[in-house]
């Protein structure tokens, strides 16, 4: 059952900066497909403005770490000149894991918005409730379910196709 420090939002329309901004991600979501990677996109805004994103790249660059959200911290941090992100949100078309909510707490983040909940891995609520314990010395505001039907349509679709390629007999083989 989902956090209830978290607050769901059933949509976000798509002229809503909410709704750019999760466009943007899920842009970022269709490059990590496109290199074969899940898709999952995520950008970071401070002050109206995007100043980093990133993508899934797991796979591609053999590092476990190499989530969307960790992908896009870094390069904020990086065009920041600090690895404190004070004032930034992230947008994610995925309810971020232990390890992501981690970084995001430590880098200070104001907000996290995410589309899809994750009923495997999800930090907000899914799994555990990160961002909903007390004990934590940083409190970041989470805001779920924003656009959370195309992200979600968007991994259905990347699942269904790895799937189906998995079912076919190799070339030459029969």
């Amino acid at each position: 059952m989902p956090d209830p420090t978290v607050q769901a939002v059933q949509e976000a329309p798509s002229g809503s900066a909410e709704g750019r901004y999760m466009g943007l991600a899920l842009a970022q979501a269709q490059l990590a497909w496109d290199r074969g990677e899940v898709p999952v996109g995520a950008v970071v805004v401070k002050d109206g403005e995007v100043i980093a994103t990133g993508f899934n790249q797991p796979i591609g660059s053999h590092d476990p770490t190499a989530h969307a959200e960790i992908v896009a911290l870094r390069a904020a941090a990086e065009k920041l000149g600090n690895y404190r992100l004070p004032g930034c949100e992230l947008y994610v078309t995925l309810e971020p894991c232990i390890m992501c909510s981690g970084a995001m707490m430590h880098a200070r983040l104001a907000r996290v918005v995410y589309a899809a909940l994750d009923p495997k891995t999800g930090a907000c609520g899914s799994v555990v409730s990160l961002f909903g314990e007390d004990r934590l010395n940083h409190h970041t505001e989470v805001v779920g379910g924003v656009m959370a039907e195309e992200a979600s349509a968007l991994l259905k679709a990347f699942f269904v196709e790895r799937r189906n390629a998995a079912r076919k007999p190799a070339a030459g083989r029969e």
